[in-house]
C-alpha cells in the first residue's frame, strides 16, 4: 500500500513539474507518460489470470525439463540417465506443443512464458558445474522435485482451472507426468 501510494506521488509530483513547463503541449503530454512509466513499479502492474500463471508455470517446467536433460544427455555417464534424460526432451518437447495449442485456443488466447523461475534456473546453474556421481545425483533430484511440482500443479489446475482448453491440457498430461516422476525415483545415480 505504500508503495502504490509513493508511487502515485511521485507520478504526481512529475506531472505537476511537467505542467509548469513552457513549451510545445507534446513535450508536456510526452513528459507526464514519462513520468507515470518510470514511477509504476513491476508491483502495481496487473496480476496475471491464473490460466496465465499456470501456462507460464507448465512452459517454465518444460523449459527446465529440457534444459537439464539436455546437460544430462551430454555429461552423464550412466547411460539409464541419459536414456531417460532423452526421453524428457522428447516428452517435453511435445507438451510443449500441446500447451502452446491449448493456450491459443483459449478465449482470449495466452501466450506461454518459458522463463524459469529463480529456483529453476539455480538448478540448472548447479547443474552446469557438477561432473561425475555428484551430476547423476543432482540431475535426478532435480527431476523428481520438478516433476512432483509439475504433477500438482497439473491436478489443481485440472481440478479447478478457469480456462476450458488448459483444464483439458492439464487432466491430459497427468498419467504422462506421474510416468515420469515414477521413472525418475526408479533412477539409481
Amino acid at each position: 500500500m505504500k508503495l502504490k501510494a509513493l508511487a502515485t506521488l511521485s507520478a504526481t509530483a512529475l506531472i505537476i513539474a511537467a505542467c509548469g513547463h513552457k513549451g510545445n503541449p507534446a513535450d508536456v503530454d510526452a513528459a507526464r507518460t514519462d513520468a507515470l512509466n518510470q514511477t509504476m513499479p513491476e508491483a502495481l502492474a496487473p496480476t496475471p489470470s491464473a490460466g496465465q500463471t499456470f501456462a507460464n508455470t507448465a512452459a517454465a517446467s518444460d523449459a527446465f525439463e529440457i534444459q537439464s536433460s539436455q546437460l544430462a544427455v551430454a555429461n552423464s555417464h550412466d547411460s539409464a540417465i541419459r536414456s531417460f534424460a532423452q526421453k524428457m526432451i522428447d516428452g517435453h518437447t511435445a507438451s510443449t506443443a500441446k500447451l502452446k495449442t491449448a493456450a491459443a485456443a483459449a478465449s482470449p488466447a495466452i501466450t506461454p512464458d518459458p522463463t524459469l523461475t529463480p529456483e529453476q534456473q539455480a538448478k540448472i546453474d548447479a547443474l552446469k558445474s557438477a561432473t561425475g556421481p555428484a551430476f547423476d545425483q543432482a540431475y535426478v533430484a532435480a527431476q523428481v522435485a520438478g516433476h512432483q511440482a509439475t504433477l500438482d500443479a497439473l491436478k489443481s489446475y485440472a481440478t479447478s482451472g478457469d480456462v476450458p482448453t488448459l483444464k483439458a491440457f492439464a487432466s491430459g498430461l497427468v498419467p504422462t507426468v506421474t510416468a515420469h516422476l515414477n521413472m525418475a525415483k526408479g533412477l539409481k545415480p
